[in-house]
């Protein structure tokens, strides 16, 4: 894994932030192949970003704004704001996980959208043979040493990465010093709800609730509407939680990623979660949870169906079907 490079902003005269990005693996491929589309005429891939020129995924490059056409905009949001007027290399970073609908059957980006796993203090560095960090209840895998090394307890962070099988977060990319994105001082973390009850319930990366979850407490207004296994991001302004407590100011609810319309055709960039359990070569698996089905159609690419195991990288191109992606190609990155 490599140091990407460090960038600086400058708001009103203060130097208030350092990036820092850096990838697990890169993706390979020629990038000549082309992105699926789907019956509503647009495909979706989700992933992180490799490249630029425009916006390179596991060796696709997506094209936008003027590339695809003149006049043509793509819509970029980034922490749910726009800024579709910003050029790529200005708002996106290598190794942000985003994702891009697309053109029925071609490359043309409509809109990339990028969301972090979360925002929030470090309250704790912990050193070994998998480099890890605390923020918000959630433990995050660092695996480049430089980066844990620059990581100070603390200092305010944005990280993005793929969850893994243990529900950890494997950063594909951490920004330093985001306080920039913050609005009175608020910090958040995104996951799934489990074991919700009247005055709480359990947050954690992966939609059945295993793995690695924190406590968040609310009071009866801020929890209306929530229901297990719905995916929400939950803000505070308080960084020094009570130890293994999130008293939530506000709940946001959104969509996971690893949700698709009916009949899409998708490409899932991500971390096996669950092993595959079947019979012969119809099986399914999970990737940051999400139900993949294989059978004796799919194609492998870099691998075969034997290599498929907890927290290997892949990506798989499907179709969403009920719930479950129907893998028509399984890619080992």
């Amino acid at each position: 894994m490599n140091l990407r490079g460090r960038s600086a902003r400058i708001p009103i005269g203060v130097l208030l932030l350092v990036l820092v990005s850096f990838t697990v693996s890169t993706c390979t491929g020629s990038g000549t192949d082309l992105a699926g589309g789907g019956t509503s005429g647009t495909g979706i891939s989700t992933g992180s970003i490799s490249g630029f020129g425009s916006v390179e995924m596991c060796g696709v490059h997506f094209l936008t704004d003027n590339n695809v056409s003149p006049g043509f905009i793509t819509h970029k949001t980034s922490h749910g704001t726009d800024h579709s007027s910003e050029m790529d290399r200005d708002l996106f970073r290598v190794g942000m996980v985003v994702t891009i609908h697309h053109g029925l059957n071609d490359n043309n980006a409509i809109s990339i959208e990028y969301r972090d796993n979360l925002q929030g203090p470090i309250a704790a560095r912990n050193p070994g043979a998998e480099n890890t960090v605390t923020i918000l209840g959630q433990t995050i895998v660092v695996d480049d040493a430089a980066v844990f090394v620059s990581l100070d307890l603390n200092a305010i962070v944005g990280v993005s990465g793929f969850v893994d099988s243990s529900g950890r977060i494997r950063a594909t990319y951490i920004e330093q010093n985001s306080q920039s994105h913050h609005h009175g001082g608020e910090i958040e973390v995104k996951g799934f709800v489990s074991g919700l009850s009247a005055s709480g319930f359990r947050l954690g990366p992966l939609p059945d609730g295993t793995g690695t979850t924190v406590a968040v407490s609310f009071p009866p207004a801020v929890g209306a509407g929530l229901a297990d296994g719905m995916y929400v991001q939950v803000v505070t302004t308080d960084p020094q939680q009570v130890p293994g407590v999130i008293t939530a100011m506000r709940i946001d609810k959104l969509s996971p990623r690893t949700a698709f319309p009916e009949n899409t055709i998708v490409d899932l960039e991500g971390l096996v979660t669950a092993s595959p359990g079947g019979s012969g070569n119809v099986f399914s698996f999970a990737v940051e949870g999400k139900r993949v089905q294989a059978d004796g159609a799919t194609q492998y690419v870099g691998g075969t169906a034997a290599n498929i195991q907890s927290d290997v990288r892949l990506q798989i191109h499907g179709t969403e079907n009920g719930g479950v992606l129907s893998a028509a190609k399984i890619i080992f990155r």
